[in-house]
């Protein structure tokens, strides 16, 4: 389909490709597609007497909207989806992942009521951290026609983990749960301990928001219950079971992919100067125990290439994790300073290795051998387990992706797919800070990337030691068609050429298709946000889906059910315009929007596969 041209276009869900099946027998069926929405986060679904958005404090009840407290909180922002056939019974498993507005219109994270200074002297807003929620809604499907209908719904409660924060994407494991993810932005144990060495109250630091509105201000959140893994098991009867998986790691994931041996998860994060980070359960369908990696690049190209560059992937080993272990460590009061040595200048000590995650300027760090209860193991396990993206760099892997999210896997090529939003800080030549060196070494393309990673298998890690998977990166590159192209700004205000990829985002790769479906989250390139379909053999690629104005595409899935193809697709906040988009054309287009209204919703019209 065209990309939308005016501004009605520009402000509604727009489906307007058509799809075409060649069977082997050469019979051809060509239909257009249509985008359905099934609920939307302001819909009460079945006996909920709340919004489907709403967020929760400990106890399950809603939390008041600051703004008007005869209402309730309800984000703008739904992500993940995952659809769970339990054979008579079908389920959804939608995330939330953060509150963007107030009733009154306002933007939540800039609210002067939860304005604050932490210990560091910077200015920050507690609401940018407020409990987020999952729901879990019970659906129907007509066998003729396909049509899904949302008939029940409440949300998940993970009250016993301490809640959840920053959901963003998640995964269908192959035993047949959803696999959440936590991105944990700016909640940093260090900053948090030292804001509370001032502020014992907890008042003052990045989990006040959790503190105030999930825990009511009689308990203080613990920082390293944020940026957890979370897993959900759906039974017979819309019953769940749910768990955090500390084994996994702790950081900003945007997502984590179940390999088909049920061990070997591949892990994105988010944000800028991140690993990429390896998982390898003990035993197939528990991931409650297993050993920890991240990846050390090895670039093949020149410096300041173009394409995205090539890249050997090495693993380096980060230890031997289990949930109860690190748990444990958690709720007896690990810290921070419990773990490392830490000096913000170069102490001219080589026994400090400086590391640079999140930012570009190093923190020099030295793990302890003990301290307080604490024993050298337990301050390894739990430097791997809760500091996983600071220990990466300490032990040598790469700390330079910009906003790696998305992950995907093709089965008959044996080969990763991964979204990178956009190919800059630290993956720029020279950029790279740290002992660890500048291994990525990339002229910068803001429209970002899709990369290939070929995986192979009896790999060992930089040690020399075996990796008990089949499923371990080799190299790495830019697929054909798929490097985002930075232009001048345009009319409309795109920063990058509308025909081809902006800030790829959520990843899904079809087997019976071969193809690669692609969301977009682009803040400035594109106007409007693009799913596209990517074949792999042909290289094609066709935009199937444009959303409104500033929204971002999340929670793409696909689903064969019953001989019906559903395209999962979602549209989270409505509105967020670009700053580059052209005053006019936004004039035109705000009257024409719902800020507070988001779908969560399906593409259908792929003929019986």
């Amino acid at each position: 389909m065209p990309a939308p041209a005016t501004a009605e276009e520009r402000a509604a869900v727009l489906a307007r490709a058509r799809v075409k099946v060649t069977y082997p027998d050469g019979r051809v069926v060509e239909q257009p597609l249509e985008y359905v929405t099934l609920f939307k986060n302001t819909d009460r679904i079945g006996g909920n007497p709340y919004p489907a958005g709403t967020l929760y404090d400990v106890n399950g009840q809603p939390i008041p909207d600051p703004t008007d407290p005869d209402k309730v909180l309800v984000s703008e922002t739904p992500d993940a989806n995952t659809l769970i056939d339990l054979g008579d019974e079908l389920y959804l498993v939608t995330h939330f992942e953060y509150d963007w507005l107030l009733a009154n219109g306002s933007v939540a994270d800039k609210s002067p009521d939860s304005m604050f200074k932490r210990a560091d002297g910077k200015t920050a807003n507690w609401r940018r951290n407020t409990p987020t929620s999952m729901i879990l809604t019970r659906l129907e499907q007509d066998r003729q026609t396909g049509k899904l209908n949302a008939v029940e719904q409440r949300p998940i409660d993970f009250s016993a983990w301490e809640g959840l924060a920053w959901l963003c994407n998640g995964s269908h494991t192959p035993w047949n749960t959803h696999l959440g993810s936590e991105e944990n932005y700016t909640i940093d144990a260090r900053a948090v301990e030292a804001s509370r060495a001032i502020d014992p109250s907890g008042m003052q630091d990045d989990m006040t928001g959790f503190t105030r509105l999930y825990f009511k201000g009689l308990r203080q959140a613990n920082p390293y219950y944020r940026g957890i893994t979370p897993e959900v098991k759906v039974v017979k009867g819309g019953k769940t079971e749910v768990v955090k998986h500390f084994a996994m790691g702790r950081g900003t994931f945007e997502m984590g992919y179940v390999f088909p041996d049920q061990r070997t998860v591949l892990f994105g994060h988010d944000g800028d100067n991140k690993p990429l980070t390896l998982f390898v359960a003990d035993r197939a369908g528990d991931l409650s125990r297993g050993t920890l990696y991240a990846a050390r690049l090895e670039q093949l190209s020149p410096d300041n290439a173009t394409d995205g560059g090539r890249f050997e992937v090495q693993w380096v080993k980060l230890g031997r994790t289990d949930n109860d272990s690190v748990k444990a460590l958690v709720d007896a009061g690990i810290r921070f300073s419990d773990l490392f040595e830490v000096s913000d200048t170069n102490p001219n000590d080589p026994s400090y290795i400086a590391v640079a995650t999140g930012k570009t300027t190093p923190e020099y760090l030295r793990l302890k051998r003990g301290s307080r209860h604490f024993s050298a193991k337990d301050i390894e396990l739990a430097a791997a387990a809760l500091e996983t993206l600071r220990f990466a760099g300490y032990k040598g892997a790469t700390t330079e992706f910009n906003k790696l999210e998305g992950v995907a896997y093709n089965a008959r090529d044996h080969i990763a797919y991964l979204a990178i939003t956009s190919i800059a800080n630290g993956m720029e030549s020279g950029k790279g800070t740290g002992t660890a060196g500048d291994h990525i070494r990339l002229a910068r393309t803001d429209a970002g990337a899709v990369y290939a990673m070929a995986l192979g298998r009896q790999r060992k890690d930089t040690d020399g030691q075996p990796i008990a998977s089949d499923y371990v990166g080799v190299s790495l590159w830019v697929l054909e068609g798929l490097m985002g192209e930075d232009i001048p700004k345009d009319a409309a205000g795109n920063t990058a050429n509308e025909d081809k990829i902006a800030n790829p985002d959520n990843l899904y790769f079809d087997e019976k298709m071969r193809t690669l479906f692609i969301g977009e989250d682009s803040a400035t390139q594109h106007i409007n946000n693009y799913v596209w379909a990517y074949n792999v053999d042909t290289k094609k690629l066709s935009r199937i889906l444009s959303l409104p104005a500033g929204a971002e595409s999340t929670g793409l899935k696909v689903y064969e059910l019953n001989g019906h193809t559903y395209i999962l697709s979602n549209a989270q906040h409505i509105g967020d315009f670009s700053k580059n988009i052209d005053p006019k054309l936004k004039s035109q287009i705000e009257p024409l929007i719902d800020k507070f209204e988001a779908p969560i919703g399906y593409l259908k019209g792929v003929p019986k596969l």
